[in-house]
């Protein structure tokens, strides 16, 4: 049965004549069949062109903090684009911005880009301008952006092609990437103290940076073991190289001051993007003085034509305001929790063997295992034909969770009480249904 809606089918198929797939990006794409066309969103709910509701749990990807078209953000948005957008300058609201990041997060300085996979770049060029070295580490399933450099052994990579666990492969994600550019990555299990240990001890004269998503928001919402990340910073402390927490996705969404806060931890430099706008495109790279003074006019590029624009700052000081003056996360916290036990509860009873991970703003639901995993391998031993036929019964009944696993369920401000026991009653019945 087609997830399409009559209006939804007939407008995606003008699509596919103009837009390859019909789509601006491959992870929208569910098939000619599934692929749905999005007019409207308030709230916690989007609307389909056929103009059925859905209680909206992937929230684009995650950048939906507040709730979708905000009043506070949109007004903020509307009155400061009334005196442009643009202007190869510095503007008060960048200023304004950068204060604010810098008081909510820790970090020294900051500088503004427009999206998740600038943010990482430009970092990763930081990183190897400062230690004067060109390889890194990344964790295996862990997603850093669209850079060719960060497209290797992503969630999304050939399961076949990541090589042995005590020894493995950097596994390109895509083609269209030259093969010498993953001589350039390393890439480790997560939360393997001892590989790690060994890898960074071995070849620590390589290695610029090591990349890390806090919760790994491609592949279930992995958690880190307790020691890993303080492992990192010894080394990274030791051994000269620069600790890089990748925030695109915890970032003002776990903690007001993101994953560095939730852990208690200091990383050299942090990239942030999604809840940072609700929505709205803006970016920033923050870190320790010493490092991000590493970009230097005429000697580490870092810039962007629309880095800093009016209508992604007036966003994003709008969205940070409300953050720091109401309790968002407490009320997001409070939801999550009620939904992660009542999605347990429901799953046990059904006697499905599963396991609930992650966090409340941003959890994710495995089944077939009933063992916390530590690392990518870990999730791939999941039933995912399982999940995704609960999720296509949840979205025929009027919630909206991707529909792959790996992507956890978010959760935004808007989201009500009875929005969530809603949720849970239909995820009762979508979980039988699916069973049958």
């Amino acid at each position: 049965m087609s997830l399409q809606g009559e209006k939804t089918k007939a407008l995606f198929q003008r699509a596919t004549k103009v837009i390859p797939h019909g789509v601006n990006s491959n992870f929208r794409y569910w098939g000619p069949d599934d692929t749905f066309v999005i007019q409207r969103g308030e709230g916690a709910y989007i609307w389909d062109v056929d103009d059925r509701r859905f209680i909206d749990y992937r929230l684009a990807f995650g950048p939906i903090i507040l709730g979708h078209a905000d009043p506070r953000v949109n007004q903020a948005v509307a009155e400061a684009i009334q005196g442009g957008t643009l202007f190869a300058w510095t503007t008060p609201g960048e200023v304004e911005l950068a204060e604010k990041i810098v008081k909510m997060t820790g970090v020294d300085k900051v500088r503004l880009t427009n999206t998740g996979t600038e943010a990482t770049m430009h970092a990763l060029r930081i990183a190897r301008a400062y230690t004067n070295r060109e390889k890194f580490i990344k964790f295996e399933g862990q997603y850093h952006g669209m850079n060719d450099y960060f497209m290797f052994s992503t969630a999304s990579a050939n399961m076949g092609m990541l090589g042995s666990r005590r020894s493995p492969i950097a596994a390109p994600a895509t083609s269209g990437i030259p093969k010498g550019i993953g001589e350039y990555v390393i890439v480790l299990p997560f939360n393997d103290i001892e590989m790690l240990e060994k890898t960074v001890k071995a070849r620590w004269g390589e290695i610029a940076a090591i990349f890390i998503e806090p919760v790994m928001g491609n592949a279930a919402g992995i958690m880190p073991r307790p020691e890993f990340f303080k492992t990192i910073r010894r080394l990274c402390d030791e051994y000269g190289i620069v600790m890089v927490f990748d925030e695109v996705k915890t970032g003002f969404r776990i903690a007001n001051g993101g994953a560095q806060e939730y852990f208690k931890m200091k990383a050299d430099l942090v990239t942030y993007a999604k809840s940072l706008g609700n929505g709205y495109p803006i970016a920033a790279i923050g870190g320790k003085e010493d490092v991000m003074m590493t970009i230097d006019p005429g000697h580490v590029a870092h810039g962007g034509t629309y880095s800093g624009n009016v209508v992604g700052v007036a966003a994003a000081n709008a969205t940070l305001d409300i953050l720091a003056k109401e309790p968002v996360l407490e009320t997001i916290n409070k939801r999550g929790r009620t939904l992660m036990k009542g999605i347990d509860d429901i799953l046990t009873e059904q006697d499905i063997p599963h396991i609930v991970t992650g966090l409340p703003p941003m959890f994710s639901i495995l089944l077939g295992i009933e063992e916390e995993p530590r690392e990518f391998r870990d999730y791939i031993a999941g039933d995912g034909d399982l999940y995704e036929q609960v999720a296509y019964e949840l979205i025929k009944r009027g919630v909206m969770p991707d529909a792959d696993g790996r992507e956890p369920w978010f959760l935004c401000a808007a989201l009500s009480e009875k929005d969530v026991d809603e949720t849970l009653n239909i995820f009762n019945d979508s979980v039988k249904a699916a069973k049958k």
